[in-house]
């Protein structure tokens, strides 16, 4: 017999003979010379090699999976061989589900796993299972382990990123920095950044009752620009407004240049005024320093206990978060219970925060009647009966002290502090400010520990029974919260004034890009120390 193979290839294959006679017959006979010959054609041999390299991974991981859900089960791995790729019955299924499904319950019901209890991930616990082949229960408890793991290292990353927020907002952003520094270049040279404010024939104005009078106390310049401006351009009548800022001496010569050199509208008065430039008594002096003194010492004690616990808080109570405040220490934030003593020639004003931006006409609020009262700020809220503005009275006092539980109610809602009316007449006619003192001490004699840091809760106290509240359109609060306070389109627009409240400014970096253009649009961009100084680039 002898073989002929084609040299172009396998596609001819010829089976001879060695016989002659046969040889002969073959040649000689058509049909037995087609049947020797065998083609393999590469058309043929392309679709199976195609078929076969989709179902065998198919059926390598048909086979593996199937040898995972039966390691638990199988006592030897010729059982466990005997498990069939396509089973027309699911018995074994079902029997493994139940399996699995007693070991949840009965974790469950046995409480809460260990962390040791956890291993690395999920591709170790299933190795793990293979090849020490433990049981469903055991696989069940290290799965609910690591889960637990996790959540708790993703809970400790979410309040570890809170706490970097609020570090955040003790920032000034270069171009802050930037801008004072050139306005304070600006009042040095150029004699109209240190023209009188108000202009002499508008002194008048600063003490007439028939004008409204606003107040600021802060140490902000591109804020407080951004307060002035939006309460202007929102004013039917921007003539009839009087604006009284008090800044700290560091502040006053770029204060004092901005709104020298930058009139939003010439007919409305501006006041700029330095801590330095009051004089008040020994008395009134020694008060303020005590005042500070204290706060200070709340704020060290709970700072000490937060750093003691690695700043570590419950995820859903973020009052601890409040001593990080740049407002806890703040001079300008605690010297709001001295207004009657700032402003002795007034008798109603409207305060405003710096964090603010007025979007409709203010007008009304120094109509309001406030019954007597000395405040009147928002207490309830948009969101309906039953929800607090703010935060509740248990939020900011400690409820486990007598001297608070027997006084005040802890599921009060507390006002709003940032858009008030005070009533200074009524205010002098009180013993507000010594109240305010008054708990000051107390707290002191009692370890420091009646309420969190911060000007707020002692005001709360100091101001009870003297509060009026407002309709809550006037003032919409929280959108410096991180993550903002979810409102409706309609209830930012209706809002009189929305207020930045939380670390998350909206000249910061950390300011939310959502809320911030309704503050970007009163920042004069076209200011050349502004545009030098490269503002919120």
């Amino acid at each position: 017999m002898k073989f002929y193979i084609s040299t172009t290839g396998i596609k001819r294959l010829t089976i001879s003979n060695s016989n002659s006679n046969s040889t002969a017959a073959l040649k000689s006979s058509p049909l037995s010379s087609t049947a020797s010959l065998r083609r393999i054609s590469t058309r043929s041999i392309f679709p199976i090699l195609l078929t076969l390299s989709i179902l065998l991974p198919f059926f390598f991981l048909r086979f593996a999976f199937l040898l995972l859900e039966s390691a638990a089960a199988c006592s030897s791995s010729l059982d466990c061989s005997g498990w069939t790729l396509f089973p027309s019955n699911h018995h074994a299924s079902s029997r493994l589900s139940e399996e699995l499904s007693r070991a949840i319950v009965d974790l469950k019901d046995s409480g809460t796993v260990g962390v040791e209890d956890g291993v690395a991930s999920f591709n170790q616990l299933v190795k793990d299972m293979i090849s020490k082949r433990q049981d469903m229960k055991a696989f069940a408890l290290k799965t609910k382990a690591m889960l637990h793991t996790m959540e708790q290292k993703v809970k400790s990353a979410r309040n570890r990123e809170s706490v970097y927020w609020y570090l955040a907002s003790h920032g000034v952003p270069k171009g802050l920095h930037c801008l004072s520094l050139k306005l304070a270049e600006e009042y040095a040279v150029n004699a109209k950044a240190r023209a009188r404010l108000p202009q002499p024939e508008y002194v008048s104005r600063l003490t007439d009752p028939l004008f409204r009078h606003v107040v600021l106390l802060t140490d902000n310049v591109l804020a407080a620009s951004a307060v002035v401006s939006s309460a202007i351009r929102n004013s039917v009548e921007p003539h009839k407004l009087v604006f009284h800022i008090v800044t700290d001496k560091k502040t006053y010569t770029p204060m004092h240049a901005w709104f020298a050199t930058n009139s939003v509208d010439d007919s409305v008065v501006v006041e700029v005024k330095g801590l330095h430039h009051f004089e008040w008594s020994e008395d009134v002096n020694s008060r303020v320093k005590d005042m500070l003194e204290i706060h200070r010492l709340i704020w060290k004690r709970y700072y000490d206990d937060f750093k003691g616990a690695n700043f570590d808080f419950d995820g859903e109570d973020k009052t601890k978060l409040d001593v990080l405040s740049p407002s806890s220490l703040s001079l300008l934030n605690h010297l709001r219970i001295y207004v009657p003593e700032l402003f002795p020639d007034l008798n109603k004003i409207v305060f405003l925060d710096d964090d603010v931006v007025v979007q409709h006409d203010l007008s009304s609020l120094w109509d309001i009647n406030l019954g007597g009262n000395v405040v009147g700020a928002v207490l309830d809220s948009w969101c309906g009966d039953g929800c607090c503005s703010g935060r509740k009275y248990s939020q900011y006092l400690n409820f486990s002290h007598p001297l608070i539980s027997s006084n005040f109610d802890p599921d009060r809602c507390t006002w709003l502090y940032g858009v008030n009316i005070f009533d200074l007449e009524a205010w002098r006619k009180t013993n507000i400010t010594s109240t305010y003192h008054q708990w000051l001490k107390h707290n002191l004699n009692s370890g420091l520990a009646l309420w969190l840091p911060g000007e707020l809760a002692p005001s709360l106290m100091a101001f009870k029974d003297h509060m009026y509240p407002i309709d809550p359109s006037w003032h919409v609060a929280g959108l410096g919260e991180r993550p903002p306070q979810i409102f409706s389109k309609e209830i930012l627009e209706d809002a009189a004034v929305v207020h930045f409240s939380g670390p998350a400014k909206p000249w910061l970096e950390i300011g939310s890009p959502e809320v911030r253009n309704i503050w970007n649009k009163h920042v004069n961009f076209s200011n050349k120390f502004i545009r030098r100084c490269r503002i919120m680039e």
